[in-house]
């Protein structure tokens, strides 16, 4: 399933993301990861001391991972309204849910203020570029001087999330594309 290449420490993280993303951390066993991983016992506890250590790392790679594909979309376009749809727009799995968004949901997860904090961290992050952006778009003439950057940021992270629930809760995209394009028309009036 992974690449030969890859370490064993790295197939262990990459296996516990997709299980943390299909199971829940509750689900995600250290057995079903040695197996999805291709490793043994013995590689997992040389290389984290426990489903918790190794969660972490998954949780922190699937944060970084976020905030990598943010940035790519946020490069594309020219003016702010482009380069937030860029991100809204870009590809995703849809009835699978965002990979940090679902582990919000996860009560073991928010429950372990270690395990959160990536959770937040990068929240707050995608927040507060999405701000950045809508702030550039303010001072370059093309949104309204009146819009709230944070709270606009904040908004269209709402939705986004709220179009995954939505989603996966219908078994369609229907809604969360609806959810896109409610949010891209709303910030593309003036």
């Amino acid at each position: 399933m992974y690449a030969e290449v890859m370490s064993a420490r790295d197939q262990l993280i990459a296996s516990t993301q997709d299980l943390l993303w299909e199971r829940g951390y509750v689900g995600t066993s250290p057995k079903a990861i040695q197996q999805r991983a291709g490793a043994g016992q013995g590689s997992m506890y040389h290389h984290f001391a426990g489903k918790a250590d190794l969660a972490l790392a998954a949780i922190r790679q699937n944060a970084a991972d976020l905030r990598a594909s943010a940035e790519a979309a946020f490069a594309q376009g020219t003016t702010a309204v482009e380069r937030v749809s860029a991100y809204l727009l870009r590809e995703r799995d849809v009835l699978r849910g965002c990979p940090v968004g679902r582990l919000a949901l996860d009560p073991e997860i928010v429950a372990n203020p270690e395990l959160r904090a990536p959770l937040e961290e990068t929240f707050d992050w995608l927040r507060g570029r999405l701000a950045e952006v809508l702030a550039e778009g303010i001072a370059n003439g093309e949104l309204p001087a009146d819009l709230d950057p944070a709270a606009t940021a904040t908004a269209l992270v709402a939705v986004l999330q709220g179009g995954y629930v939505l989603a996966r809760s219908s078994g369609t995209v229907e809604p969360f594309d609806q959810a896109i394009r409610g949010a891209l028309a709303l910030l593309e009036r003036r």
